[in-house]
């Protein structure tokens, strides 16, 4: 299972920790993918990383949970925190 796919599986403690697993091992692996064939600088890195420093990461994930009322908008429901936060998470490796 993907990372995002992980991401709708998110419902408490224990899949948080697969998620946020999976998560730091998908970037791992675009790092190491990246030394070996670099992407353009005009489009993400490997896996679809849009934000590959912390300080990116974070500005996309705190722009997501801005614009979209922290998952609200977009039918996240505030009763799952575990994934409100999983999906903070997932946006700052995406949200631009």
């Amino acid at each position: 299972m993907d990372v995002s796919e992980l991401l709708d599986h998110v419902k408490d403690i224990e899949t948080f920790l697969v998620f946020a697993r999976a998560l730091a091992a998908d970037r791992a692996a675009s790092v190491a993918q990246e030394k070996i064939d670099p992407s353009s600088a005009y489009g993400p890195d490997a896996h679809g990383w849009e934000n590959t420093s912390i300080e990116s990461f974070l500005e996309g994930a705190i722009a997501w949970a801005e614009d979209s009322d922290f998952g609200v908008a977009q039918g996240l429901s505030s009763a799952n925190p575990w994934q409100q936060f999983a999906a903070f998470l997932y946006c700052g490796k995406i949200y631009e």
